[in-house]
């Protein structure tokens, strides 16, 4: 197994995660662990007999890691997580979350846990994966990535083989940990569509000075080919980690990707919070959830028709 070199990197953001964010923890009190990996033999080996493992279509315990989405950042106050209406975890009745939807209201409250964190870019998913396997639940959730997009400048994005890593290795941690546990990777979101919906907003374009994804954000309403550039070069980014995602998710025989579902949906005003115009609303976050339950039900997720907005 390749050396996890970007562990040490992952803590030490955990330590100081930012305030703001885009796209999102609770129950932190779990300890995370890890088992040692068996090392690869050099001889040869017979193919393997054991079948593929079957994906369960009705799991029936959640964890979620990822970043200020998955925490409902701005959906019911401004500047403050609302995880009660998190599209993975949230037991609101008006967002139907895809706990509510696997488990029921009462199971959701049970065996549920949001470990995502405002503010987290990739180098925190494998704290978060740690904390996550501890309660060996049988899915796990993942929304993580624009953060790593949403820097002050566009030099300062996470670059794709680090971000690649980073995501390797969290993936690595949760199957040592918890090898039965299937994950449902979501993609992240167009940040460049979100900016052409809430420059329409004065009142969001004043928070955004806050520094809410600056990369993208600042100057909204600049069209100059500087700014142009900018904002193209984070869209660009966003599709490279989108095709990370997809090709590190595609290895793992449990880990199912919503073909690009998140970031291909055209998000309008409705789904969007009235707050900053660029986090999930909970009619966003109900969204999110009916994309992801459609992804984890499907018998053939090859087959699946998505909404695009």
């Amino acid at each position: 197994m390749r050396k996890r070199s970007y562990r040490s990197r992952a803590v030490a953001v955990t330590a100081a995660a930012a305030l703001l964010g885009i796209v999102g923890t609770a129950g932190c009190d779990a300890v995370g662990g890890n088992e040692a990996a068996p090392t690869g033999s050099t001889s040869r080996s017979k193919p393997s007999t054991k079948p593929t493992p079957a994906w369960d279509l009705s799991p029936n315990s959640i964890a979620a890691v990822g970043d200020s989405i998955t925490r409902a950042f701005d959906a019911c106050e401004a500047l403050s997580d609302c995880p009660k209406v998190s599209w993975a975890t949230g037991t609101d009745a008006k967002v139907n979350s895809l706990a509510v939807r696997l488990l029921g209201k009462a199971g959701a409250a049970q065996r549920s846990w949001n470990y995502a964190k405002t503010g987290a870019q990739m180098a925190e998913l494998d704290v978060q994966m740690s904390q996550a396997a501890t309660r060996k639940p049988e899915l796990v959730t993942v929304l993580a990535g624009a953060n790593d997009a949403c820097q002050p400048t566009v030099p300062a994005m996470t670059p794709v083989p680090e971000f690649r890593a980073q995501f390797e290795d969290a993936m690595s941690t949760l199957r040592e940990a918890s090898p039965k546990t299937q994950v449902f990777v979501a993609s992240v979101p167009d940040l460049k569509r979100l900016w052409s919906i809430g420059r329409t907003s004065e009142a969001s374009k004043r928070l955004w000075k806050l520094g809410i994804c600056p990369s993208m954000l600042a100057d909204p309403d600049d069209l100059g080919a500087a700014s142009t550039s900018r904002r193209d070069s984070v869209q660009d980014r966003v599709k490279e980690y989108n095709a990370v995602l997809e090709e590190v998710c595609a290895k793992d025989k449990l880990c199912r990707f919503d073909t690009g579902a998140v970031y291909k949906y055209r998000f309008a005003t409705a789904q969007l919070s009235t707050v900053d115009w660029f986090h999930p609303s909970t009619s966003g976050q109900k969204l999110l959830a009916e994309m992801a339950y459609r992804v984890v039900t499907a018998p053939k997720p090859a087959d699946l028709k998505l909404p695009t907005g």
